[in-house]
């Protein structure tokens, strides 16, 4: 059987239609399923609407948090609650055409473990998003020594893959790297993005950055490098200087007060301080919320029994 799992937040007018789609599409596939939406603490009528799908539809299951703890979370959950062989996860918005889980179900028939959607397009967005999701992707791509430009969260996991997942304790996971990271037998299937049917995007701005940083600073230990080299780079320059102010000194004899010199030495030289700092703290908040081993996400009620 295979397990769709499809995170919801504030998407109240999006989950009958995606459940008939879905629905629909497998049926006439002739694949077994169950369609799992986790509603992640959404401040809208979505859980009610959820409901009320399950009641009219048997194979729709539904999860609800406490409260809202995210998109990860809500992935990783729907994975713990999945009963399915395998299991796909994709956006709630249909931006992920829902037709390519029947070419990924094919695959995973053929023997494959995990079948990525990649994307061929990112769809509308503006210049500085597309150049902030490059960045994000590089540092990415950097760490985990492949390309993840086109990644997304649009995949099939076997039920091995699923496991293993479900077996890392890590609480800030980033599941589209993670997914890639286990490896097994993978393969790709290319996609479009589409354009939302109804309600608007949930990403602000600043859920987006505090979304790439968590996820950075959770996977790789590339910010910490940046220290080191800025450091490098604030010794080079001082050495500079100093080498400068022993000649005119020592051979030209024409010594300058330097005031501005020390002020931007001093500036420059803080300013680099304190955003090392800044990027430590973050990985020491990292570790505290690691150390204190609370879970990635607490249920409060289900549409069934467990």
């Amino acid at each position: 059987m295979l397990s769709v799992i499809i995170p919801a937040y504030n998407e109240e007018e999006m989950i009958s239609k995606t459940s008939e789609t879905i629905s629909g599409i497998l049926d006439e596939a002739g694949i077994e399923f169950e369609l799992l939406f986790v509603n992640d603490g959404s401040a809208d009528n979505t859980w009610n609407v959820i409901n009320e799908e399950s009641a009219r539809n048997k194979r729709v299951k539904g999860v609800c948090f406490s409260r809202n703890f995210g998109k990860e979370s809500a992935v990783f959950a729907g994975i713990a609650e999945a009963s399915g062989d395998c299991c796909v996860v994709l956006d709630c918005d249909l931006q992920h055409p829902p037709e390519k889980i029947v070419e990924m179900y094919r695959l995973w028939e053929q023997g494959y473990e995990i079948i990525e959607g990649v994307k061929t397009s990112r769809g509308r967005e503006s210049a500085m998003h597309k150049f902030a999701a490059k960045s994000f992707y590089n540092i990415m791509s950097d760490a985990m020594g492949f390309d993840m430009s086109r990644a997304s969260d649009y995949k099939l996991l076997d039920r091995k893959a699923m496991n293993v997942l479900l077996n890392m304790n890590e609480k800030n996971a980033f599941f589209r790297a993670l997914s890639s990271w286990i490896g097994f037998k993978s393969t790709e299937v290319e996609y479009d993005v589409r354009e939302r049917e109804a309600g608007v995007s949930k990403w602000s701005t600043k859920s987006l950055i505090k979304y790439a940083i968590t996820n950075i600073t959770s996977f790789t230990s590339a910010p910490l490098h940046l220290i080191t080299i800025a450091g490098w780079i604030v010794a080079l320059l001082g050495f500079g200087f100093s080498v400068e102010a022993l000649i005119r000194h020592f051979f030209l004899h024409t010594d300058k007060p330097g005031f501005t010199t020390v002020i931007i030495l001093q500036c420059f030289t803080s300013a680099m301080t304190m955003m090392g700092l800044g990027i430590i703290g973050v990985y020491i908040s990292k570790i505290y919320d690691e150390v204190k081993g609370r879970p990635r996400y607490i249920i409060d009620k289900t549409t069934y029994q467990k």
